[in-house]
């Protein structure tokens, strides 16, 4: 791919798919269920991310040894980062049970899920356009639930309208600049570095998604056997369309 604004156009679909989420959840009833419903689902399409997209490439090329490193200063990282937030808002005053460091965790779940997306993209391009495509593409997927979850658990803590579309918009920040970097900075490193980079991401992810997105949904709302399901739902999804538009670009 040779244009980075190319790049940038793919980069900006999550991007999209995030803050379409988030108006829905704005012009919609948005119950403690129907959060725990849209958490679940996020959480799982994450997941598929990190077991469909993420871990297969890594594994046909990298070591076990760098793999395992790689994966848990993924994790470590977001653990630094929740105690930086929590740090933060400490010093502010505000104390968890205000609900503020659960939005902000919240949103640092989805901002990093995002710059995974902006740099599996950026790294997708590097190898092919189909390839980034489909990670765009079904990046989507995941990006509406999320952004849905989002705002919805902003709307629950009560953040001002004016400041949850802000905060909103602002996803866009983290998956361009991630693309960015991908292109300009991953393009020319060995393979290896790449594969390194995606998987210390899949260690975020996986944090995140556990961590953070799952804890979120106890909290919003009491757990139904539909909860589980739309974890499942949300893996199932997002493994049929990549593999469907892998079948469809491969037979273009």
């Amino acid at each position: 791919m040779d244009s980075i604004w190319m790049v940038l156009g793919l980069a900006l679909l999550p991007a999209l798919g995030n803050f379409g989420g988030g108006l829905v959840a704005e012009v919609s009833r948005t119950t403690g269920r129907r959060l725990n419903y849209a958490l679940h689902g996020a959480a799982g399409l994450v997941i598929a991310v990190v077991a469909v997209e993420i871990m297969p490439r890594v594994l046909e090329s990298l070591s076990a040894w760098l793999i395992a490193l790689s994966f848990a200063l993924g994790g470590i990282a977001y653990v630094g980062i929740e105690k930086l937030v929590e740090g933060i808002q400490r010093r502010q005053g505000q104390q968890r049970e205000s609900g503020q460091t659960s939005v902000w965790m919240i949103y640092i779940a989805v901002s990093i899920d995002l710059f995974s997306d902006g740099l599996l993209i950026g790294a997708g391009s590097a190898v092919s356009l189909s390839v980034a495509l489909i990670l765009a593409v079904g990046q989507v997927l995941a990006d509406i639930p999320e952004g849905f979850a989002a705002i919805a658990n902003m709307k629950d803590k009560g953040i001002p309208r004016s400041k949850r579309l802000l905060l909103s918009a602002s996803f866009a920040i983290p998956v361009l600049s991630a693309a960015v970097f991908a292109y300009f900075v991953l393009r020319s490193q060995p393979e290896s570095f790449k594969l390194a980079a995606l998987t210390f991401t899949a260690g975020l992810l996986t944090v995140a998604a556990i961590e953070d997105m799952i804890s979120e949904a106890h909290e919003s709302g009491e757990d139904t056997h539909v909860s589980p399901l739309a974890f499942v739902g949300g893996f199932v999804l997002f493994t049929l369309v990549s593999a469907g538009l892998e079948g469809v670009l491969v037979q273009s």
